[in-house]
């Protein structure tokens, strides 16, 4: 998987990363919020979820202490972390901020 991540945070387009656990109930939340965001995104970014119970290296490197933790990717360089639930303007602005 880490691999395929580097693949995937290296894109041309922002990529943004949705750390998450199943047993974490704002992850719930934050997950229904982030099909509005891919709906209004479309294809000028992606959106990824990697389950930090099943990819714990991934989230060690990216010094994931909480969850839900969101991050965006631009050519292999994050540009932006924050924990906690996000609406889906703040999170549809940042995206626009970083194409």
């Amino acid at each position: 998987m880490s691999q395929k991540f580097q693949e995937i945070i290296n894109s041309e387009k922002p990529v943004l990363i949705d750390f998450f656990a199943t047993w974490c109930q704002p992850c719930k939340v934050q997950s229904s919020v982030l099909v509005t965001v891919k709906e209004q995104v479309g294809d000028s970014a992606r959106i990824i979820k990697i389950d930090i119970d099943q990819y714990p290296a991934i989230a060690s490197e990216y010094n994931v202490r909480g969850v839900p933790t969101l991050a965006i990717f631009k050519k292999g360089q994050m540009l932006w972390k924050e924990s906690g639930v996000h609406d889906v303007n703040s999170l549809v602005n940042l995206i626009k901020q970083h194409q």
